[in-house]
């Protein structure tokens, strides 16, 4: 009995065995086939969308000056200058680093389909590097733009400009900081810093992310003490604070921003206060801070009632409040804290 329940066991087992060998032998090319089909459907990895949305919206900017009699030539000699710039509207309106269309007499601007029109430098911002030049043109390409995307340290980005007149060209990077910065460049400016390479003649061209949505507004190269540039350190204008400075210039022709007057340093590693605030390093003589009776070594915790995380922050709070606008500021001294009302007046 035993002996036949152990044949009839081994039998089965047997006969399953042979039954999903079976199986698989016929179902083996199916799948063979269906993997080497999606193997040879797999594309590879390509910015090609992200480029073919945001490039045509780029443009070649030729500034035309007149350089200074030298001490060998007296008459004066024709300057050309290079740069890019982004099409952001339908009305014509170009976005550009003022470095490129700064004391020129004549800009030329190049369409990527071959147009060519004369531009007009409707206003412009030292502070931020920015300028915005107008062209008279119709059926214009313009950069893919959307308010509500924020730029993180890692997303991938392409710089897009015309390099030395090569004709335009693309570079990819990676977002290493979006914030913080300051005074690198300019003091009010929250840089892009990335590794996209921009070399002379891209400056004022568009930092797109993988999508060819425009991020920032490429500016500069950073340069060490002695001026040198640092490879795989470039800046670029944040698109949000990009586009406020575009907009002030359509509508009044300037950026008007408040002014303080006080310098922020880094908050002492000793720093007995537990909330975060804005540490006072330096105040402008006879500025609103000044006046107000502000000091160095002031902690700055408040600015008319907001809480400061940091001195960006405050630095920015205090540049879009309107001259004129009175505002209380909170901080401590001396472990006590005080409070003092502050005119805001025009920066200059």
């Amino acid at each position: 009995m035993q002996l036949g329940q152990t044949f009839w066991y081994v039998t089965r087992s047997v006969l399953l065995g042979l039954v999903v060998a079976a199986i698989v032998i016929v179902a083996l090319p199916y799948f063979q086939g269906k993997s080497t089909s999606a193997s040879s459907q797999q594309q590879p990895l390509s910015f090609a969308k992200a480029v073919n949305r945001a490039a045509p919206a780029v443009v070649n900017i030729y500034s035309i000056g007149t350089s200074r009699n030298s001490y060998y030539s007296r008459r004066p000699s024709t300057v050309v200058r290079l740069g890019s710039g982004v099409i952001m509207d339908n009305r014509g309106h170009i976005l550009t680093a003022y470095h490129v269309v700064a004391d020129v007499n004549e800009i030329q601007v190049a369409l990527q389909d071959g147009r060519n029109y004369s531009g007009q430098v409707i206003g412009y911002d030292q502070i931020t590097d920015l300028a915005v030049v107008r062209i008279e043109a119709d059926n214009l390409p313009i950069i893919p733009q959307n308010q509500s995307l924020r730029t993180q340290v890692g997303d991938v980005v392409l710089a897009i400009g015309n390099p030395h007149n090569l004709g335009q060209t693309i570079t990819q990077g990676i977002v290493s900081a979006t914030g913080g910065r300051m005074g690198i460049i300019h003091s009010h400016a929250d840089l892009i810093q990335m590794d996209a390479v921009i070399n002379e003649g891209a400056s004022g061209g568009a930092l797109v992310n993988s999508e060819g949505y425009l991020v920032g507004i490429n500016n500069a190269q950073f340069r060490d003490a002695r001026g040198q540039g640092i490879d795989g350190i470039y800046f670029a204008v944040p698109y949000p604070l990009a586009y406020s400075v575009m907009e002030s210039l359509i509508r009044e022709g300037e950026v008007v921003r408040g002014y303080l007057g006080v310098q922020v340093g880094e908050v002492p590693q000793n720093n007995p206060y537990s909330q975060p605030g804005i540490y006072v390093s330096g105040v402008d003589a006879n500025s609103p801070a000044d006046r107000a009776g502000l000091q160095v070594d002031d902690y700055i915790t408040e600015i008319n009632g907001k809480r400061m995380s940091s001195a960006a922050e405050g630095l920015a709070t205090v540049a879009q409040t309107k001259p004129g606008t009175e505002i209380e500021i909170r901080f401590f001294r001396d472990n006590q804290e005080q409070s003092v009302t502050v005119t805001i007046t025009k920066f200059q």
